[in-house]
C-alpha cells in the first residue's frame, strides 16, 4: 500500500517535471522566433538607411 502511494508520487513528480520541460522549450521557441523577427526588421531598417545615405551623397 505504502509503496504504491511512493509509486504514484515518483510518477507524478516525473510527469510534472516532464511537463515543465516542453513547457519552458515552448517558450524558448517563442522567444527564438519574436529575436529572428526583430533582427530582420533591424536588416530591412539598417538596409534602407544605407541605401539613402548612399543616394544623399551621390547628390
Amino acid at each position: 500500500m505504502a509503496e504504491d502511494v511512493l509509486l504514484r508520487l515518483v510518477l507524478y513528480l516525473l510527469v510534472g517535471t516532464m511537463a515543465a520541460i516542453v513547457y519552458s522549450l515552448r517558450v524558448l521557441v517563442l522567444l527564438d522566433r519574436k529575436i529572428e523577427r526583430i533582427e530582420v526588421h533591424i536588416e530591412r531598417m539598417t538596409g534602407s538607411l544605407v541605401k539613402k545615405r548612399s543616394s544623399s551623397r551621390r547628390h
